[in-house]
């Protein structure tokens, strides 16, 4: 078997991928509804509704949990990583965005005369989650992690 034969046949990293994929393409769809403009970013940016790290993550924890069984390592160690950057998604990241909101309106006053091009770049303020986006992401990856072994097998 070739190594992509190998890569293309795991199951569990195809449903993360998946996950992440499908949560990226509805944050775009989403999006353009909300603000009725398509933004190309928004297919690989971060931010928004769903949390895509959150689909992917959940979606390779329930693809352990599917494929080898919620007591293996595989499992445990998908589940730790899911919570770590959930948790990040709605803690850290979320509160970056804020800052970042915050340094781009100070920006925008004009306040301290920046010239220089690296000060004149808003920063990017779509970095964190709400606990709904990131609640949603993780139903969404749990659900194309099942659609994806019940298609599979």
């Amino acid at each position: 078997m070739s190594f992509w034969e190998r890569i293309f046949g795991n199951e569990v990293l195809i449903s993360a991928v998946a996950g992440w994929t499908v949560a990226q393409v509805l944050k775009t769809l989403i999006d353009f509804l909300l603000n009725r403009n398509f933004s190309p970013e928004r297919l690989v940016g971060s931010g928004g509704m769903p949390s895509s790290h959150s689909a992917t993550v959940c979606a390779l924890t329930a693809g352990a949990a599917i494929r080898y069984g919620v007591e293996s390592f595989e499992f445990a160690i998908s589940f730790i990583l899911a919570s770590v950057v959930m948790y990040d998604a709605i803690g850290v990241r979320q509160e970056t965005g804020k800052q970042a909101k915050l340094l781009n309106l100070i920006m925008e006053q004009d306040l301290f005369h920046l010239d220089n091009e690296q000060f004149q770049k808003r920063l990017k303020e779509f970095v964190g989650h709400t606990p709904l986006q990131v609640f949603a992401g993780a139903v969404l990856g749990i659900l194309v992690a099942f659609l994806m072994h019940m298609e599979l097998f």
